[in-house]
């Protein structure tokens, strides 16, 4: 990781982990819009396994497969490349009827524990830094935002919840409230393809 996009923040997070480089390029090099994800991703997601067992005890595997998608897309945007791997392997094999073992919900539980504890670092670390705010001065380029978000739902990625929520005022901003209303239901109802759409139109 270079100095330029990690200054101010612990070099002891290991790399494997959570390539916090990776995650800051993601959001055009904004750290507090970073920041501000991982404790959202520290508050939502630290039971994601256990809730996806007890999906899968209750018989609702599709239900335990979107709970692992979403942690997987929340992974990959801030970085975290260890937990998204092992989600990924997971959706997978939950995909796959016939399978019976837990043991990929096992070790996607042991990485996500260590993943939480280096987040735990971090923004121990960090808190010095400014605070998110509710206008567009950490947003460098709306318009790249955008280009994200649109990515991010073409790959019914469920990482564009978590942007939706962390850049709302500057998508508002830039789409108009009901445009902006509109896209957020549909993503947060996991239509993907009707957020995109409507994301498009907009544009258009």
């Amino acid at each position: 990781m270079t100095s330029n996009h990690t200054s101010g923040m612990p070099a002891s997070a290991s790399s494997h982990i959570l390539q916090m480089e990776t995650g800051l390029q993601q959001l055009m090099g904004d750290r507090a819009l970073y920041l501000q994800i991982l404790r959202r991703f520290r508050q939502r997601y630290p039971d994601s396994p256990s809730q996806a067992r007890a999906a899968l005890a209750a018989g609702d595997a599709e239900g335990a497969q979107r709970i692992i998608h979403t942690l997987k897309g929340a992974a990959g945007m801030i970085g975290a490349q260890q937990t998204y791997l092992l989600a990924s392997d997971t959706e997978t094999a939950l995909a796959d009827l016939s399978a019976s073992s837990t043991a990929p919900l096992s070790q996607l539980e042991q990485a996500l524990r260590s993943l939480m504890l280096i987040i735990d670092s971090v923004l121990d670390n960090c808190e010095t830094l400014p605070a998110p705010s509710d206008d567009n001065a950490h947003v460098p380029e709306t318009g790249m935002l955008l280009k994200h978000l649109a990515r991010l739902l073409e790959e019914g990625d469920g990482a564009a919840i978590d942007l939706l929520e962390q850049s709302a005022t500057a998508l508002a901003g830039s789409l108009g409230v009901a445009v902006f209303e509109e896209v957020s239901q549909a993503a947060h109802q996991f239509d993907f393809e009707a957020a995109l759409a409507s994301l498009q139109a907009a544009a258009q």
